[in-house]
């Protein structure tokens, strides 16, 4: 399959370039373009146009697979307002020092340059987010801030900081466009939009990525979220279960009760799976060494890291490195909570999830 990417005839008032890497989020990218072509259709006159380019060439693949005819060569772009810097599998890795030396050339023209999920990379790389505070998608935060120790980085929906936006990608590139277009054209043609998207309610930059962890919004207590937040806010030197139930003010006998109630798993198993995803993502975004990734998740030994890793996610942690994503025709995120849950509940010897730690935390 392949689509056409072609921008209005007209330029607008507000000028918008898209520049896109292999393997990046056709949603992300539709999805904000979309927003764009709708203020139009509900105005009577064109208020936004855009363009998409790319430094890889003119015709490319998507992580869906679907190849995208692009529009311009990036030194044929016009002004533009805004530059979207798209990436996805495969952009934590990603270089190429004419994009960087084309961003900042654009960023000393005043445009304002936005990040959209592993886009943060490339922006970084080019030196413009340094002091900045960002975000990037939930799941390669902890990856991205330890690469990138001199940037502020958040888990919410975008940010923006001067003229450097950032966005974790997904549906939070439509809030974004919509914040953008609040700015530039009022809260009324903004919330028009969004109606015609099915879009509400608009979101706010500040809101969080995710919230259901896994599980079904309505089945979890404020108790046990806040006892979910507290294992993923100290990752690197994992809380005891009476420590956690200490902070949350409640019997370590209640936090257990409530937690295995409403997640389905014991918080000792939580904590498990949520050191060996921050684990995976440090594989593949950090050159970090396999023992150093071990120490940053918590773990006290490396053969006890290496076990759980190998009993999860079916191979080696120095095999796993090897694989993303270029080996992988269609990479994965493996270790959702519903699967660990699945292994547990059913009992299946040929699982690969460790059920609970062997050793150490």
């Amino acid at each position: 399959m392949q689509l056409d990417l072609l921008p209005p005839q007209d330029r607008g008032q507000v000028h918008s370039v898209f520049v896109v890497v292999p393997r990046f989020n056709l949603t992300t990218l539709i999805t904000m373009i979309e927003t764009m072509r709708i203020g139009n259709y509900l105005s009577s006159e064109r208020l936004f146009s855009w363009e998409v380019t790319s430094f890889d060439g003119l015709n490319l693949g998507a992580s869906n697979g679907v190849r995208v005819h692009l529009d311009v060569e990036p030194d044929q772009t016009a002004p533009a307002d805004q530059v979207f810097v798209l990436a996805s599998w495969g952009g934590e890795h990603y270089q190429n020092k004419a994009l960087a030396s084309w961003l900042r050339k654009r960023a000393r023209q005043g445009e304002r340059i936005c990040a959209v999920e592993l886009g943060c990379y490339l922006v970084a790389r080019a030196g413009l987010m340094d002091g900045k505070e960002a975000t990037t998608h939930w799941s390669w935060i902890n990856g991205f801030q330890e690469k990138f120790d001199q940037i502020s980085v958040v888990e919410q929906l975008f940010t923006i900081d001067g003229r450097i936006l950032t966005c974790a990608g997904g549906m939070a590139g439509v809030d974004l466009m919509l914040r953008l277009i609040e700015q530039s054209h009022g809260a009324g043609f903004s919330g028009e939009i969004a109606d015609q998207m099915l879009h509400n309610p608009i979101r706010k930059g500040s809101s969080s990525q995710r919230r259901t962890m896994g599980r079904g919004t309505e089945s979890i207590l404020p108790l046990v979220r806040q006892a979910m937040t507290l294992i993923e806010r100290n990752i690197e030197e994992p809380l005891t279960v009476p420590q956690i139930a200490a902070a949350l003010d409640v019997s370590q006998r209640q936090l257990e009760r409530q937690f295995k109630k409403h997640v389905g798993c014991t918080v000792v198993q939580f904590g498990l799976l949520r050191r060996l995803q921050n684990a995976r993502v440090l594989l593949i975004a950090t050159e970090l060494s396999v023992r150093e990734i071990a120490t940053a998740s918590g773990f006290n030994t490396l053969s006890h890291f290496s076990y759980s890793f190998s009993k999860f996610f079916g191979r080696r942690p120095s095999d796993y490195r090897e694989a993303w994503p270029s080996n992988e025709a269609a990479p994965t995120w493996p270790g959702t909570l519903s699967d660990f849950l699945h292994a547990i509940n059913s009992g299946d010897k040929r699982s690969k999830a460790p059920l609970a730690p062997r050793e150490g935390h």
